[in-house]
């Protein structure tokens, strides 16, 4: 199986800035793996409570996470600034799939890559429900071809 290089900046829609604390590293001297996971929710909850996508407090429709990987490929140590990129890769009925990617410092080549599946839930009856249609136009914005 041959690996496939890293992503690239270019590569993704949006972008969140995001500064690395002293506490992320672990006794290793690099940022714990679950900080990177971090990361991803991070760049995703910022991008759906800017475009009113969820509001954590009274929305009838909420996201949970159903899937979630990460691909680790550089270290990242405080005090770095990590870029967290954002696209969609698959918009569903009830569900869409992220693809993220963290760049340390300015290099172009991704850190670590991962994506993140969020299925829309009723808050109530936390069942899958279609993602509704101004939901669905701001994700689409994020779609890559």
């Amino acid at each position: 199986m041959t690996r496939q290089p890293p992503p690239r900046r270019d590569a993704f829609r949006r972008f969140e800035r995001i500064t690395t604390r002293w506490k992320d590293n672990d006794v290793f001297g690099h940022v714990n793996n679950v900080v990177y996971y971090s990361f991803f929710d991070t760049a995703v909850t910022r991008f759906l409570l800017e475009r009113g996508i969820i509001d954590t407090e009274a929305s009838p429709l909420i996201t949970v996470v159903a899937e979630t990987t990460c691909r680790y490929r550089r270290e990242l140590a405080f005090p770095d600034q990590v870029t967290v990129g954002l696209r969609a890769a698959h918009l569903g009925r009830s569900s869409v799939r992220y693809e993220l990617a963290i760049f340390r410092n300015d290099e172009d080549e991704a850190a670590a890559e991962g994506h993140f599946v969020h299925v829309f839930v009723g808050r109530d009856s936390m069942r899958p429900q279609p993602i509704p249609e101004a939901a669905r136009a701001a994700l689409a914005e994020l779609l890559v071809e």
